[in-house]
């Protein structure tokens, strides 16, 4: 490890004197171009040295020098690549300086018209932000905007799976969650191969209305039926309908029995159940929820 670490260093160091000699008077412009991309390869082998010596900080410098100097030789695709892989590496010291050379790269990537690989890294800067730096509002616009990437190149279900990552589904009392469900259902609508799926997404969304009272997702569930029609005799409808039912008869036991119905036909995931919990617990907390 410590071999490369040191083989590294003299490969940046090299790099650096390359450098020095093409910015030099009588360097001429031919004999200055060569030794910038030998001064270019040198960095890359030497981050890559400093991968194997999990020097992770020093492996993503490199490569973002790497970066900066094929851009100035205008090859766009070689310095998107480099600033990924130095991201990369930084995402496991430093996810600040991750996230720039991430979007950095993004922007090269836009420019040239890739937006589906742009939309790809705007996803991997949302997680960067939403496990690493706990930032939900930075992650979900990341999320947002890969989705409108992916949108924008017909690829519904990818954008739809990047609306459904977005970190406001888990505290889903919000009115954020409802409206990405909403969105994804009505894209869902859209789509000869997705239409199927929408119910469920309205499904979702109608057990967030719940969470915020009885009337509210009433009025959510025709709405519902108006937009997907298959919604109205899908057994999700029914099994709101009858949650509604037992809210509004204030019966506890009639809840709980309906959703262990439901659930020895239909599995409940750990989603729904953290939500109808929430549902139930506003039953148990306010009784008069009409």
């Amino acid at each position: 490890m410590a071999d490369n670490e040191q083989k590294a260093m003299q490969l940046v160091a090299d790099a650096e004197k390359k450098l020095k000699s093409a910015q030099g008077f009588l360097g001429g412009l031919f004999r200055s171009s060569s030794k910038v991309e030998d001064a270019c390869e040198m960095y890359a082998r030497a981050a890559n040295m400093f991968k194997i010596a999990k020097k992770w900080s020093a492996a993503g410098s490199a490569f973002n020098e790497a970066a900066n100097l094929r851009l100035k030789m205008d090859n766009s695709h070689d310095a998107a690549s480099f600033l990924i892989d130095a991201g990369n590496c930084y995402k496991k010291t430093d996810a600040h300086e991750a996230i720039k050379c991430i979007i950095k790269a993004i922007e090269i990537y836009t420019d040239m018209g890739r937006f589906t690989i742009a939309a790809k890294h705007h996803i991997t800067v949302a997680e960067i932000y939403e496990s690493e730096l706990a930032d939900i509002e930075k992650a979900m616009a990341h999320y947002e905007q890969a989705a409108d990437y992916f949108r924008g190149e017909e690829s519904n279900s990818s954008a739809n799976k990047c609306m459904l990552a977005s970190p406001s589904l888990p505290n889903s009392s919000n009115t954020k969650a409802i409206n990405i469900y909403e969105q994804v259902g009505e894209a869902s609508l859209a789509s000869p191969l997705m239409k199927y799926s929408a119910k469920e997404y309205y499904f979702c969304a109608a057990l967030l209305h719940l969470c915020v009272d009885i009337l509210n997702a009433q009025h959510a569930i025709k709405k519902y039926e108006e937009i997907c029609p298959s919604f109205h005799d899908s057994r999700e409808c029914k099994f709101v309908m009858t949650l509604i039912e037992k809210l509004e008869e204030q019966d506890i036991d009639g809840f709980t029995d309906a959703v262990k119905e439901y659930d020895s036909i239909s599995r409940l995931d750990s989603w729904y159940t953290t939500i109808l919990l929430r549902i139930k617990k506003t039953l148990q907390e306010s009784p008069d929820l009409c």
